[in-house]
């Protein structure tokens, strides 16, 4: 089962989702459009933490621990629990023992 991420992010993250979708254009104008595949939407969030050390740790070593292929459970603002992966995550020192995380929660599909 996979594991849930609880940290909350900075805020003022945007999200970002795509409808991946397949068009045939026929010869007179009329054009026909469906989702491809059953998993058509699919959302990314660019997210920041700005966290002190301890729970800067706990985040890094949580990604550290999925590394990018497992996924985990994470529920977006406006939305529904569901699977997440981050693929590269940047931690940035800035004095006074607080640190800045960035990744990418990119949706996925299977644990």
């Amino acid at each position: 089962m996979p594991q849930t991420f609880t940290w909350a992010p900075d805020n003022g993250a945007t999200g970002d989702t795509q409808y991946r979708t397949r068009s045939a254009q026929f010869g007179d104008g009329y054009s026909q459009s469906a989702g491809d595949g059953i998993n058509s939407k699919v959302q990314s969030w660019p997210l920041t933490f700005t966290k002190k050390i301890a729970m800067a740790e706990a985040i890094i070593g949580f990604f550290d621990e999925h590394q990018g292929a497992k996924s985990f459970i994470w529920t977006p603002p406006l939305g529904t629990a569901s699977l997440w992966q981050v693929k590269q995550v940047t931690n940035t020192p800035l004095g006074g023992g607080m640190y800045r995380i960035a990744a990418t929660f990119e949706q996925a599909f299977h644990p």
